[in-house]
């Protein structure tokens, strides 16, 4: 006696779902967008380092640090930290993000911890040449 599987019904199963949860995954990532506080920062490449001046959103106005290639920083929005010292206070005039700055040997290298929608930036930065970013990622310096 043969038996005849039946894969009809299992697959179906399985495209219900998957349509299902297409509109929930993108309510979820809409709706993280929707909490993103705002920062702008203008980041420059100098001789020695980097130097960051915040136009909105956080509780410094300049920054300005020394880096070998390749080392990364973090900053939040109180300046520069340490990622097992990151603060815990929150305030609500600031917006609330974690990122680590590499100065690479063309560029710079983010990456995005908390607070941010790109999770990686990576853009070439000419020695004293600026570069504004913000919560969504690269933007205009005006």
């Amino acid at each position: 006696m043969k038996t005849k599987l039946n894969f009809r019904k299992p697959f179906s199963t399985m495209i219900m779902f998957l349509l299902f949860l297409t509109p929930i995954s993108e309510f979820l990532a809409q709706e993280k967008m929707d909490k993103l506080k705002e920062f702008k920062i203008i980041v420059e490449k100098t001789d020695n380092g980097i130097k960051m001046k915040s136009e909105k959103g956080s509780a410094w106005i300049d920054l300005s640090f020394s880096l070998n290639n390749y080392r990364p920083q973090p900053v939040d929005e109180y300046g520069m930290t340490e990622l097992k010292n990151v603060s815990k206070k929150k305030d609500e005039n600031l917006a609330d993000f974690l990122f680590t700055i590499t100065k690479s040997e063309n560029g710079i290298e983010l990456k995005g911890i908390e607070g941010t929608a790109w999770t990686e930036l990576k853009f070439s930065l000419a020695e004293n040449k600026k570069q504004a970013i913000n919560q969504f990622g690269m933007t205009s310096l005006n």
